[in-house]
């Protein structure tokens, strides 16, 4: 695998993309009780909605149990995009950087959700997650967050 690359994945959600998006657009803070992957999050700057606010996350990941910061880049509300960068923890000790793309799309019934991860890693032997594992955990956390929004 190259130092630099790209990966991404497509999940199909019957929930609207509208509902889907505002959960990460305006409810970052209800993850942790909607995803059992993700086990923490708190402000560090700024607040839960805005371009540059930071937020720590505890999540588990491989297995294992794992923190990082992501810093908000862009947030483009009228195509459902939003841009983060993920820095500290095992992020930091394996990645020079990994920056995350959220797009979600409208479908005739539901949406269509798409993840993108852009690394440079720090060596080509990284001892923590590689970057297929971080669309795992986005993986699930957005059949979670489905599976939330389908109930109500």
């Amino acid at each position: 695998m190259d130092l630099c690359g790209k990966v991404f994945t497509e999940y199909e959600i019957e929930a609207s993309a509208a509902k889907f998006y505002n959960i990460f657009r305006k409810q970052l803070q209800h993850i942790p009780n909607i995803s059992p992957e993700v086990h923490g999050a708190r402000v560090i700057e700024g607040d839960w909605e805005n371009v540059g606010s930071v937020i720590q996350w505890e999540y588990t990941i491989d297995g294992r149990e794992e923190s990082a910061k992501e810093k908000i880049d862009t947030l483009d509300d009228e195509n459902k995009v939003i841009t983060y960068s993920l820095f500290d923890g095992e992020v930091s000790e394996n990645y020079k950087s990994l920056k995350g793309t959220l797009e979600v799309m409208d479908e005739e019934y539901g949406a269509l959700v798409r993840w993108s991860f852009e690394y440079e890693k720090v060596k080509e032997d990284i001892t923590g997650a590689f970057p297929n594992s971080y669309l795992d955990l986005v993986l699930e956390v957005t059949k979670a967050i489905e599976a939330h929004l389908v109930k109500e």
